[in-house]
């Protein structure tokens, strides 16, 4: 199981996640590298042998358009899964995702990688183009998470 150590933390005052009830509300996540202390900006910010898996082909005029925004939805995704991990539960969990994108035509790339981390069910979903995020202009990706996650 992941700890919150794991997690890249808030770069506000506020929580990656807070419970109310049997429900988790994750905030908006991002695709910073906890460890690296490091916004992922393409293929060399993430495991050689995720970016291998997830499209990286080689070719410096593919890898440079897709690259950002495959790897930044890797990252991303995973660091839910990680949240819900550390809060006892499993991605099958998650039901609803609201998905803020500085560029729409991001998500046909995004939809590929979500179905890597929803192989079964795919949770509802909202999808937002937005004209900036934080903490810079690197980042093309928010996504936000709810899950059930009943007490025990």
């Amino acid at each position: 199981m992941n700890t919150l150590t794991d997690i890249a933390a808030p770069l506000a005052r506020y929580a990656a996640y807070r419970r109310a009830g049997d429900f988790i509300f994750l905030s908006g996540v991002i695709a910073v590298d906890p460890k690296a202390g490091i916004i992922v900006r393409g293929y060399d910010d993430i495991p050689r042998d995720v970016a291998d898996a997830i499209g990286r082909t080689g070719e410096f005029s593919v890898d440079i358009k897709e690259g950002p925004i495959l790897a930044q939805s890797w990252a991303v995704l995973d660091s839910i899964r990680r949240i819900v991990e550390s809060a006892g539960g499993q991605m099958s969990d998650v039901f609803k995702l609201v998905q803020y994108f500085k560029n729409l035509d991001h998500f046909p790339h995004y939809s590929r990688m979500r179905k890597r981390f929803f192989p079964d069910a795919a949770p509802a979903s909202t999808v937002v183009e937005v004209s900036g995020m934080l903490p810079s202009p690197d980042i093309l990706i928010e996504v936000e998470a709810t899950a059930y996650l009943p007490l025990k």
